[in-house]
């Protein structure tokens, strides 16, 4: 199967790609890897996870006195650093469109633009609820859990559960 070379109409020429479709909906950015690497080449992306974890440890945003601080209004603290990397993360976007800048591999990176519906107002509360009752949401997690914060394990397992439960019925969901 050949791809036809307009990105905007992902088809392909035997069959039409619904994966590509369907992906569309939930990413902002959507990167289909072409180049197949060896597995231990991973080991570079786990080793930036760790890195992450301790960096979310030791400037304390996975703590649950500082979450609470922010969800009270009582510390600029996670304000701060939420709004750092909002700013670092639109930064990043304008370079990477003004420099047409590829992956480690060479492929072309493809932002592609999203519609604003209800749905997100909708999972947007429903994400700052879970996050103010349980003090972690889903980045921070497994850095909760190495820290020692077993009791998060349960939090994991809610958050896998509801992943499941609304691709379960995402179909019958407002959107």
């Amino acid at each position: 199967m050949e791809k036809v070379a307009d990105i905007k109409d992902p088809v392909l020429v035997e069959e039409k790609n619904t994966d590509f479709e369907v992906r569309s909906l939930d990413a902002v950015c959507i990167n289909q890897e072409e180049v197949q690497v060896p597995k231990w080449h991973l080991i570079k992306y786990m080793l930036l996870g760790v890195l992450f974890g301790i960096i979310l440890v030791k400037s304390e945003v996975i703590s649950w006195f500082r979450i609470q601080e922010m969800f009270r209004l009582q510390s600029i603290h996670m304000f701060g650093v939420i709004g750092s990397a909002v700013v670092v993360g639109m930064i990043s976007v304008f370079l990477i469109k003004k420099f047409k800048v590829k992956t480690i591999y060479g492929e072309k990176i493809v932002l592609s633009d999203k519609k604003f519906n209800k749905g997100q107002i909708y999972g947007g509360l429903t994400f700052g609820f879970g996050w103010a009752l349980t003090g972690a949401c889903p980045g921070p997690l497994f850095a909760q859990i190495g820290s020692g914060a077993t009791v998060i394990i349960v939090t994991l397992l809610s958050a896998i559960a509801g992943t499941w439960i609304y691709g379960r019925f995402r179909e019958k969901l407002p959107h």
